[in-house]
């Protein structure tokens, strides 16, 4: 198995930065183009997600740890935020916390469309850990 971590603290600029990191340490999987903007997409709304509902803008660090066990990705990324009252209700499409009107409610639904499969833990408080999966090259 193969592993990496990474902290970055919950600023919008840092979305980007994690795709990336994650993108380069699973080429070495040779995924296709489809597989790596899955993983770069799924990736961005979990982060996301972190900096925007789990710390509600305010600063954090977000963790971002990443395995590679035979063609299997896992990724995990976790905050320390204000956490999930009812995961379930929050992973339905077009649900959003965001009282600003500017956030779709769509970051789960796309987590599950571009990876195998998607975890989600979190406690009021707590903070939330998303877990994703996806077998590269089929």
């Amino acid at each position: 198995m193969e592993r990496f971590r990474m902290e970055l603290e919950s600023r919008s600029k840092n979305e980007e930065f994690a795709r990336v990191v994650v993108a380069v340490f699973i080429s070495r999987l040779d995924p296709t183009l489809e597989e790596l903007n899955d993983v770069k997409t799924a990736v961005s709304e979990a982060v996301t997600n972190a900096e925007i509902h789990g710390y509600q803008g305010a600063e954090g660090i977000i963790q971002v740890e990443v395995e590679i066990e035979g063609r299997e990705l896992t990724v995990k990324i976790r905050d320390k935020g204000i956490g999930i009252s009812n995961v379930e209700e929050a992973r339905q499409p077009m649900f959003t916390t965001d009282k600003s009107g500017e956030r779709s409610g769509m970051g789960f639904s796309f987590m599950e469309a571009f990876m195998d499969q998607v975890t989600v833990e979190s406690s009021p408080g707590q903070g939330t850990l998303v877990v994703m999966k996806k077998k590269i090259g089929r």
